[in-house]
């Protein structure tokens, strides 16, 4: 008896989603719609809506302190989950720096607080265990497994009997690859297609550093179907490795940060990833703008200047850029091989 293949499913994964500070206060005066402007229908069109949490739900407000230095401590009231369900969020990172900001207590918080939501999650949890288990999400015929970490802030990571996230280092070593694997081969017990995300790396860093090139091909070889990354707040280049996507870094969806006016972290874009398991079939990138703490359609010259930089990367890693016809996305596919000759 023939098994039947999984149905196509196209995946939106955007990086860094910040619902307090200045968008909390917005958010209250605007309601739960608000952070999202003109983009609603876009996260719509997705069967599967991804996102990196970069801040608490939590009412705690004592932040975490340890004795040690942290600049920002992000935090939104638990009702700021509403915001995620209007946006049709499916999935929220929590392996991230800002995830504990608010203490252990308000870590444990957030993560009920999506549970209570039905938003699954990653990343996170009570004890080293439940800091690594992967989530599971279906759509469409086809099951998605999601396996997070982060590789900083090493002094939050989860331990036996001690919640935490789930730190890794950034390493091609043995130990690191065989915990990857592990993962992934956890992941793919009970899905078609494998998401391995990470909070990687230091803020404002428009290209991936050789290690982490490495460390993101390494992870595509160990089984992982897409690397999405995020931390930077800047949209890095996208590569096509043995024929799967490694997203460096998502850039931002919504904040209120301080923009940057070279490195133009406003800029980001929302990226949707078609897929039929095992095979990618597309690779889509809808550039938005940063602004007021919302996220809309970036236009104009914003949109010139996105693709403009967002060309220039992908080239470096051997990757077309192309508009569409018609609708505001990109198309993002390997350079042939001739082409790929012609750019080393």
């Amino acid at each position: 008896m023939a098994v039947e293949k999984p149905q196509s499913l196209r995946i939106a994964v955007a990086g860094d989603v910040m619902l307090g500070r200045t968008v909390a206060e917005m958010t209250t005066a605007r309601g739960f719609g608000y952070p999202w402007g003109d983009m609603l229908p876009f996260f719509g069109e997705a069967d599967l809506f991804l996102v990196n949490l970069e801040c608490a739900l939590t009412r705690a407000k004592e932040p975490w302190r340890d004795g040690r230095f942290k600049a920002f401590y992000f935090r939104a009231e638990p009702e700021a989950v509403e915001s995620l369900r209007l946006a049709g969020v499916d999935f929220a990172c929590l392996a991230n720096n800002h995830a504990a900001d608010f203490g252990m207590e308000g870590l444990l918080e957030t993560a009920r607080v999506l549970d209570e939501a039905g938003i699954a999650h990653a990343g996170a949890g009570a004890d080293a265990e439940a800091a690594s288990a992967p989530a599971w999400l279906e759509a469409g015929g086809v099951r998605v497994g999601i396996t997070a970490f982060a590789d900083h802030p090493e002094e939050w990571a989860a331990a036996p009997g001690k919640p935490g996230i789930n730190y890794i280092p950034i390493s091609t070593n043995e130990a690191v690859m065989h915990r990857v694997e592990e993962a992934l081969r956890a992941a793919r017990q009970n899905a078609d297609f494998v998401v391995f995300t990470i909070h990687w790396g230091p803020n404002m860093r428009s290209r991936p550093t050789a290690a982490f090139r490495d460390f993101a091909r390494a992870v595509v070889s160990a089984g992982a179907d897409l690397f999405w990354g995020h931390s930077a707040h800047l949209v890095q280049g996208i590569e096509f490795w043995k024929g799967k996507p490694i997203l460096y870094d998502a850039g931002d969806l919504v904040d209120d940060y301080a923009v940057d006016s070279e490195l133009r972290n406003d800029l980001s874009a929302l990226f949707r990833i078609t897929n039929r398991p095992p095979q990618v079939v597309s690779v889509e990138a809808v550039p938005v703008a940063i602004g007021d703490m919302r996220v809309n359609l970036a236009r104009g010259t914003q949109r010139a200047r996105f693709l403009r930089h967002l060309t220039a990367l992908c080239s470096e890693m051997n990757t077309r850029v192309a508009q569409q016809e018609s609708g505001p996305a990109l198309t993002l596919s390997p350079f042939s091989a001739s082409e790929a000759s012609r750019a080393s």
